[in-house]
């Protein structure tokens, strides 16, 4: 049986086949790009807002709850970890619906399904202001994160497929900075108006937004010319996620997604708890628009595709780590510039990080780019799940001193494995260098 996905497009497939003339020079070969969209090009700028207003739903749905997490636990009386679990479920149903959905988007289309997952997110967005317990509303929570899956991974592959490989980084910057401005615009909407009316009033405003976002998104994403519909059948895709898993490189950028998720989803669900306690004592409109600093995610994320350029995939890793470490110990302080200071840092880092690793996903995985998306999604948002309710569970327990702590682990991991990524190129480009030379 084939794979699942050759990841050719179809201008790749005739660039393949054989020419029908003889004589035809390797000059006179059709370029497999030629098609594509290209920054410029007709399309590209209806592609960029289209995927930016997915990535602002997406992450103004499924982190809806985590700047109202102080509110949801005095109104319901519940402790800051349980509370958490309304953001980690919403993850956790992501990270859970992400593979199977990449397979449908093999059958029915990537484009199809990023609207179906908005629509029906949406929609669930417009019931969650309405649960009558906690029960209930992280029930609601998990059923929204599997109806976003459909967008992460088919959104990578999308691009992968109709963008132009020279351009990959840039779209793909492109989305998640609509990644960061969603979970800025809900976290900040969120705040002021859970102060004003309360935090059900507060996720029934996101959720306006969430239905305007799909219109959009509705109204200008481009058809796909590249797209090749097929079946996708358990076994293919198990052996297709297996060939993934197998790839060493691969590996290590799931690995360094879901480490640098461990944080963010540690730091952001806890900081509302910190920042509305002792020392602080900052009220709930004040702690939700702390989330501006989403807007340095923007533009770290949109600037991924130089600074690769300059320093290279893991010189930028190392930056976005050393940057994440030292945001994390700047939080430390009992200063509010000095806490500000170290979100700014944080969010830099995370967002160059994963715009860095994500996009290298893509271009590593020759075949089934949609799975290898999707394994990446799922091990990024497993990494959101367990960072969101082991950092509440470890500011529960010992304060945020415990939470910076988890979060400096997991840094020290994702800097292990480039670490280790760099050490093997060496030594491969010195055994090369050797065989050169003899």
């Amino acid at each position: 049986m084939p794979p699942a996905d050759t990841g050719a497009s179809v201008t790749d497939r005739a660039a393949a086949s054989p020419q029908s003339s003889p004589d035809s020079s390797p000059a006179a070969a059709p370029d497999p790009e030629a098609g594509k969209l290209r920054p410029g090009g007709p399309g590209y700028r209806r592609m960029s807002f289209a995927l930016f207003a997915a990535g602002v739903a997406t992450f103004a749905l499924l982190y809806s709850t985590q700047a109202l997490l102080p509110a949801i636990s005095a109104d319901l009386g519940v402790s800051p970890d349980q509370a958490s679990w309304t953001v980690s479920a919403a993850t956790f149903g992501l990270a859970l619906g992400v593979i199977p959905l990449s397979a449908v988007s093999e059958r029915f289309g990537r484009r199809t399904l990023m609207m179906w997952s908005l629509a029906v997110a949406a929609l669930l967005a417009m019931l969650v202001p309405f649960a009558p317990s906690l029960g209930a509303l992280i029930a609601l929570r998990g059923l929204q994160g599997v109806a976003l899956a459909g967008l992460p991974a088919s959104a990578m592959a999308f691009l992968a497929e109709e963008v132009r490989a020279k351009a990959l980084v840039a779209a793909i910057g492109l989305f998640v900075a609509g990644n960061s401005i969603g979970g800025m615009s809900g976290r900040i909407v969120t705040g002021w108006v859970a102060q004003a009316w309360g935090w059900r009033a507060a996720l029934a405003a996101v959720g306006v937004l969430a239905v305007v976002c799909a219109v959009v998104f509705r109204l200008l994403v481009p058809k796909a010319r590249h797209f090749v519909s097929r079946s996708v059948g358990p076994r293919a895709l198990a052996r297709t996620l297996g060939s993934h898993l197998a790839d060493p490189l691969l590996r290590r950028l799931y690995a360094i997604g879901g480490l640098f998720m461990t944080v963010f989803g540690a730091v952001y669900t806890v900081i509302g708890y910190r920042l509305v306690s002792e020392p602080f004592n900052l009220p709930q409109g004040i702690v939700g628009s702390i989330f501006v600093v989403y807007l340095v995610g923007t533009v770290s994320s949109a600037a991924a595709g130089k600074l690769v350029a300059r320093v290279g995939r893991r010189g930028a890793l190392y930056l976005a780590v050393g940057t994440t470490s030292t945001g994390l110990l700047l939080t430390l302080s009992d200063s509010v510039g000095a806490v500000l200071a170290g979100l700014i840092l944080i969010t830099a880092g995370f967002f160059a990080g994963h715009a860095v690793a994500s996009s290298s996903v893509s271009r590593t995985a020759k075949t089934a780019r949609a799975q290898a998306s999707a394994l990446y999604q799922c091990a990024y948002y497993v990494g959101s799940s367990l960072g969101g309710a082991l950092g509440a569970a470890a500011f529960h327990a010992v304060g945020w001193e415990g939470t910076v702590l988890l979060g400096l682990a997991a840094m020290l991991g994702a800097a292990s494995i480039t670490l280790y990524a760099t050490r093997k190129a060496v030594a491969e480009r010195r055994l090369l260098h050797l065989e050169k030379a003899a």
